[in-house]
């Protein structure tokens, strides 16, 4: 064995053939850019993003002529609504991606090699969840900065625009980039739980899209007072500038509210690997 190749595998074990964390973010970075879902599921993000600021910009153009004669909050607000539109959608593709990520090695039985190289567990769902985090984090910023020029361009041609430097504008991109990594955490907490594809993608949908219908529906004020408290409802307020985005009380109230889902669905799932065989 060559000096080069002992000090690799050095770097990347312990003493007793276990990886490093560094090797274990590594290798779930491998299994995660090698999943076929994965590249299909980035790029559908990359091009709702996309296509539904074309869709949204130039389906707007009355009120885009409306908006030239306002102020500037007006003009930021309606470029913003249209830049951001796609993480509506994008949300329901990471959530789909989160489960899979953790699903598919149980449907697999990769799992059972996955915690042979790292026994203690939960360094492997962590290594599991930056990876998936900061990967669905660039391509959902990349996404929005990608609808913004779009929406821009079109706006422009209407004599509105605003500035990507602005913290009015810049901020809510990047929230719904930070949302949408969120929702995939969320999503890989619930695939870890249930350990099942289709229960993990059904109870992810479930809770994004079907229980703000379900607690709407119901003539109660418990019901009423609950929805702010949603994921996706709160998720809105990260990005979405109808509903008080700009407002830096409001933004914190929906983020620790977000967070506050996210971490349940991550501590259910650390306990649930911890406790349970593969």
């Amino acid at each position: 064995m060559s000096t080069a190749t002992l000090s690799q595998t050095t770097a990347r074990s312990t003493v007793d053939g276990t990886l490093r964390f560094g090797g274990v973010i590594r290798s779930e970075w491998i299994k995660l850019r090698s999943l076929r879902s994965t590249v299909w599921s980035y790029l559908l993000v990359f091009a709702i993003s996309l296509g539904m600021a074309l869709v949204m910009s130039t389906s707007m153009t009355d009120y885009i002529d409306q908006a030239a004669s306002g102020s500037a909050d007006e003009q930021r607000g309606m470029l913003l609504m249209a830049s951001t539109f796609g993480v509506f959608f994008g949300q329901l593709v990471v959530a789909v991606l989160g489960v899979l990520v953790i699903s598919g090695e149980y449907t697999t039985g990769m799992i059972r090699s996955t915690l042979t190289a790292v026994p203690r567990r939960l360094p492997a769902l962590a290594a599991k969840a930056i990876v998936l985090f900061v990967s669905t984090f660039v391509v959902g910023l990349l996404g929005s900065l990608g609808a913004f020029l779009i929406a821009s361009a079109v706006f422009a041609s209407h004599g509105v625009t605003a500035s990507l430097a602005e913290p009015e504008v810049f901020l809510p991109l990047l929230g719904g980039a930070l949302y949408l990594a969120l929702i995939s955490l969320f999503a890989l907490g619930l695939g870890t739980i249930l350990r099942n594809s289709a229960g993990g993608i059904a109870a992810a949908l479930g809770i994004l899209l079907l229980l703000p219908t379900v607690l709407q529906m119901i003539p109660a004020e418990w019901a009423s007072d609950l929805i702010p408290s949603l994921l996706s409802v709160a998720g809105m307020g990260l990005f979405d500038p109808s509903v008080g985005v700009g407002e830096p009380d409001a933004l914190l109230k929906n983020l620790l509210i977000v967070l506050a889902w996210v971490a349940a669905a991550v501590v259910g799932a650390a306990l649930s690997l911890k406790r349970r065989d593969a």
